[in-house]
């Protein structure tokens, strides 16, 4: 963003008070704006939920909602935390746990370098010459933050992450510079303790973005932001689920597919190999070439995740045939690999990022790419809504999550750093449409296409077209 639009952006909201001001707005008129074909009525033909109606134009210019929900800036890069110290910039990752007198924790991530204007200020950092770090805010149950503090310090490039079942958060560096490219668990209410500035190095040293856990298990899945990309996942030795138990070791492995052991029988009518997925032990220290040397799939640059339903998500922004965007889902339980969305000339939605499931079980996609970044939201039933739209060009939306009640929406815009609170008339809570999700057909539109040769290996393998989908976007031949 250019520097005379940022002035003039934070002019605006410091003379019209939006950061202690909550936005309500109405509506007119029905259809998506610019007339694409992502839907935007309440209700489909068949009465199940597809989205909250058209978006209504946000006087401030910041974030346009629909009508009946509101939203609050409630943090703003460079005024102060509660101590004093300045709010970093460069909003990124983001998650949500529960709080004291049903208040909600955030931690957010701040994605910096040695160079910034408002860098993390810690007290205890990892690295006394780095900028990055992460902060936490407490806020009320009337979404207005109660305490904003930083929670860790001394790394770089904080990017992404993800939130563990025991209540921390897993801030992940994305970077190569020489000792950095580490995970660390940060501990909301232990702000800025040892355990903050010890690396996880088991769990790889490499361009990281993304991560969560199987709470079934215990193990971490791991998304790289590089190029190539592998996904990884983490075993690690002490599966309590505790605070400090990922640092007692585990091993690290890379995804890879592989033709598996069949008769002869079965690859004749085939007409093909099968092939399924692998995982392969990497060294923890290198594990991006190793990965590469033992053939591991290669994405083009992986983003966000979230594991819910026993399915973990990620996404894959510059993937896919056309470069614009991919999102994959990966079954733990059958050890399946999907291609779920592809970018196309079919769809409008472009480079998907941070991605999350919301409590009613719809899959909400933040996008980064140049402009107008946007929320979209993909149903179990195959209908596809836009919920939000960034109105502060090139300016990155992140983090996005739900409160642990279900009733608040946060999410960041990452440059002039602000982190929102939306609230309305939101689904009631459907953990069972959230598993649904798990296993639905994408909108018709955003699914990977494959040839009716491809489609009949699918039925013949006993497997799904969008499994097929992704081996042959990988090269495997398949037919």
């Amino acid at each position: 963003m250019h520097d005379k639009e940022n002035m003039d952006r934070r002019k605006f909201l410091k003379v019209s008070g939006m950061s202690t001001a909550a936005i309500a707005l109405g509506a007119t008129g029905f259809l998506a704006p610019g007339g694409n074909n992502i839907l935007a009525a309440s209700q489909n033909s068949k009465g199940t939920l597809s989205g909250y109606g058209p978006l209504v134009k946000d006087p401030g210019g910041v974030f346009d909602i629909p009508k009946g929900f509101q939203y609050r800036i409630i943090s703003e890069e460079g005024k102060n935390l509660s101590d004093g110290r300045p709010i970093p910039a460069m909003f990124d990752g983001m998650a949500a746990f529960q709080g004291k007198n049903n208040s909600t924790i955030l931690v957010r991530n701040h994605e910096l370098t040695s160079q910034t204007n408002n860098p993390v200020i810690g007290k205890n950092p990892y690295d006394k010459d780095n900028t990055g770090g992460t902060t936490a805010l407490v806020v009320g149950n009337d979404r207005k933050v109660q305490q904003e503090y930083v929670t860790s310090a001394g790394t770089v490039r904080n990017c992404a992450g993800g939130g563990t079942p025991w209540g921390t958060w897993l801030t992940c560096e994305e970077t190569l510079n020489e000792g950095h490219g580490y995970v660390f668990e940060v501990d909301p209410n232990d702000p800025e303790n040892n355990l903050s500035k010890t690396p996880i190095r088991e769990m790889g040293a490499f361009s990281h973005e993304a991560v969560d856990v199987d709470p079934a298990t215990g193990i971490v899945y791991l998304t790289e932001d590089a190029g190539p990309s592998y996904f990884y996942r983490y075993i690690p030795n002490d599966r309590s689920q505790k605070i400090g138990s990922l640092h007692k070791g585990g091993k690290l492995q890379a995804a890879a597919f592989e033709e598996l052991s069949s008769n002869k029988a079965s690859e004749f009518y085939s007409g093909g190999r099968k092939y399924g997925v692998v995982w392969k032990d990497v060294d923890s220290e290198k594990p991006t070439y190793e990965a590469g040397q033992q053939g591991c799939i290669q994405f083009s640059r992986l983003e966000g995740c979230h594991f819910i339903g026993g399915v973990f998500w990620f996404s894959d922004t510059s993937g896919g045939d056309n470069g614009t965007g991919t999102i994959y889902r990966y079954s733990p339980a059958t050890n399946t690999l999907e291609m779920f969305y592809e970018s196309s000339s079919r769809n409008d939605l472009e480079s998907p990022d941070n991605i999350t499931i919301t409590p009613w079980g719809d899959l909400w996609i933040a996008e980064d790419g140049a402009g107008s970044d946007r929320i979209i939201g993909l149903t179990p039933e195959g209908e596809s809504y836009v919920f939000a739209e960034n109105k502060l060009n090139n300016a990155e939306l992140a983090g996005p999550v739900f409160s642990p009640d279900g009733n608040t929406f946060f999410v960041n815009i990452q440059s002039p750093g602000l982190t929102l609170a939306i609230w309305g008339p939101f689904a009631k809570r459907n953990s069972g449409r959230a598993r649904q999700m798990g296993h639905a057909a994408p909108p018709k539109d955003y699914a990977p296409q494959i040839s009716d040769e491809v489609a009949g290996f699918a039925q013949v393998q006993g497997m799904s077209e969008l499994e097929v989908a992704a081996l042959q976007r990988h090269g495997m031949p398949i037919v």
